[in-house]
């Protein structure tokens, strides 16, 4: 699995940026259910954040052109090409959401929410208050990161018939659906080549 976390990622530009940054979402759920399985709730937080912060750079890669055209200023659709893809700034992924709920994708906003509410729980834990973190328990982040797990998996069976999609992200997919149905103490092995 490392080999397949630790790849360099294809340029932004490449038409492989897109399936690599899928199967990087689904390689981080599959982290992110693993740390759950283990009682590491913040460490999944963190996983479940950065898969959907991975699902985000291929809908962006995928969506370019057209989030091009409804970009109001040329500055913006440089933006979009130099800055948002590759990078995706945790300020700027609402904003890149709703443009992509622009362009059809409803809800995607909300997800995001979701998504950057559990990156605040990985900085900062449970809190009681919900003065730095929206889950008030680990149970509460726990089940926030069973179902962004669940939207990553709905969106790269979304998205994957738009890519080089290959065996390789066939099986990291069957094996992250497997780990999202298993119990939470059951092992699995990792997706491999």
């Amino acid at each position: 699995m490392e080999e397949l976390v630790e790849r360099p990622l294809p340029r932004p530009s490449s038409g492989e940026y897109a399936s690599a940054r899928l199967l990087e979402a689904l390689m981080e759920v599959w982290l992110a259910l693993d740390f759950l399985g283990r009682g590491l709730t913040r460490s999944a937080a963190g996983k479940a954040f950065q898969a959907w912060r991975a699902v985000l750079a291929a809908l962006l890669r995928l969506e370019l052109e057209r989030l091009k055209a409804v970009a109001r200023t040329e500055e913006e659709r440089k933006w979009l090409e130099e800055k948002a893809v590759p990078r995706i700034p945790i300020t700027r992924m609402v904003t890149l959401s709703q443009m992509l709920e622009e362009l059809g994708y409803g809800n995607i906003a909300h997800v995001t929410m979701a998504a950057l509410s559990l990156h605040d729980y990985q900085h900062h834990g449970p809190d009681p208050d919900m003065a730095l973190s929206k889950y008030r328990t680990r149970g509460e982040a726990a089940n926030a990161v069973r179902s962004l797990a669940k939207a990553v998996l709905r969106y790269v069976e979304m998205l994957k018939d738009r890519t080089a999609w290959t065996r390789e992200e066939e099986e990291a997919l069957q094996s992250v659906k497997e780990k999202l149905g298993a119990a939470p103490d059951k092992g699995h092995n990792p997706p491999t080549k």
